[in-house]
């Protein structure tokens, strides 16, 4: 077991680690996006294939989720983690040389499955790490995937560009990132990864995340609300800002993917910068600001429909969702009652089933009452958390 000293040091190398994985996960499968039109071309898919085909991504992150916190508990999460993301890589280079439509989604569906389990682990252990800094350290992780995200877009435009083989590419891409992710797992903590959960919790003042009165079922409920409010918040930038601002607003084809960059920009400042915010005011009060600030962005670029409204609104939204999944999944990893990573993997669970309601919803509602209305989901999601987000400690760290 580790000492009282040892656990009391900042594990600098580990968290260095830690953020190591968040970078690579996002490099990964972000290489591949900018040369989908490739893969689609090389296999003669149409629209339809090729979307059925990419649908294997989130039905095999679903499938395997909840395998997680089993993983862990046998293997550990640095080792889930580390080795995951090597997987990872494998199964994206995979689909990039898939010779048929079959072998792409199966390859995606593993990729899928793989993703799903490297995020519980990689953020399980940036809980380990947090735990052991007794302060907020894992939104600026998030931070660092939304960099990887545009660092892996960037590289696979520049591939494209350069007419690189789409092999040679994500083979290269698959081989430097597994390899950076195994050297960097060196810096991993050892040992069990709750090994420091009591001392840890002791030394932070921390204690259940939710009262005591409430079931785990309910805490897992309200958690998971939240969650789900995160998912529509992020989605109705990813999949609707641009469509919005084309359609409702008439701005011009560049114009009109500034939505999700503004978003995109704000909530990556808002992680970085999120740790400090959250030590200074505690998870439930930067929570319940948050929605407030995501409801007000929302609201305001549906209220008074300009271009200039529409991208500070969005941007508001980015900033006020940028810490809320790293706090749910804070929340979800100490709640009481539960085996360790086990809160953390069913949050991840119900987050990806967020993510995967989110644009189906809103798309059967806007071609019933059109996107303006539709939109207001964003507005909804952004007052729940205001109020759900009482659940949350006030503390910083769980």
């Amino acid at each position: 077991m580790p000492t009282a000293d040892a656990l009391s040091a900042p594990p600098r190398a580990a968290r260095t680690a830690v953020a190591t994985c968040f970078f690579v996960n996002a490099v990964l499968y972000a290489s591949l996006v900018p040369r989908l039109p490739e893969v689609k071309d090389r296999l003669g898919l149409s629209n339809a294939s090729l979307g059925a085909a990419l649908a294997a991504l989130p039905l095999g992150a679903l499938l395997a989720a909840l395998s997680a916190a089993a993983l862990m508990r046998r293997f550990g999460s640095a080792r889930v983690a580390s080795y995951g993301l090597v997987g990872l890589a494998a199964a994206l280079w995979a689909a990039a040389v898939a010779p048929s439509w079959g072998l792409l989604a199966g390859a995606l569906l593993v990729a899928g499955a793989l993703d799903a389990v490297v995020d519980v682990a990689q953020n399980a252990h940036g809980l380990r790490v947090q735990r052991r800094y007794g302060r907020s350290i894992l939104n600026a992780f998030h931070g660092i995937w939304s960099i990887g995200a545009v660092t892996g877009g960037l590289l696979g435009s520049a591939a494209a560009g350069l007419e690189l083989a789409l092999g040679v590419h994500l083979g290269i891409t698959a081989v430097v990132f597994a390899a950076v992710a195994l050297v960097g797992a060196r810096g991993l903590l050892r040992g069990p990864d709750d090994a420091d959960r009591d001392d840890a919790a002791a030394g932070s003042g921390a204690g259940a995340t939710l009262p005591g009165r409430r079931s785990v079922l309910l805490g897992i409920g309200a958690l998971g609300v939240l969650a789900a409010c995160g998912a529509f918040v992020e989605d109705a930038g990813s999949s609707w800002s641009a469509l919005y601002l084309r359609t409702e607003l008439d701005a011009g084809a560049a114009t009109a993917g500034l939505g999700f960059v503004a978003l995109s920009v704000a909530m990556t400042v808002g992680r970085l910068t999120g740790d400090r915010v959250v030590d200074r005011y505690g998870q439930r009060r930067v929570a319940r600001g948050g929605g407030a600030l995501v409801a007000a962005g929302i609201g305001l670029a549906l209220a008074l429909p300009t271009v200039a409204t529409a991208l500070v609104g969005f941007s508001l939204a980015g900033l006020g969702v940028a810490t809320l999944v790293p706090a749910v999944y804070a929340a979800a990893d100490a709640l009481p009652g539960l085996r360790p990573g086990t809160g953390l993997t069913v949050i991840n669970w119900l987050l990806r089933i967020g993510f995967l309601v989110s644009p189906l919803l809103v798309g059967v509602l806007a071609d019933a009452a059109g996107l303006r209305a539709a939109l207001l989901t964003g507005v909804a999601a952004g007052l729940v958390t205001l109020v759900v987000g009482r659940v949350l400690v006030p503390t910083a760290t769980s």
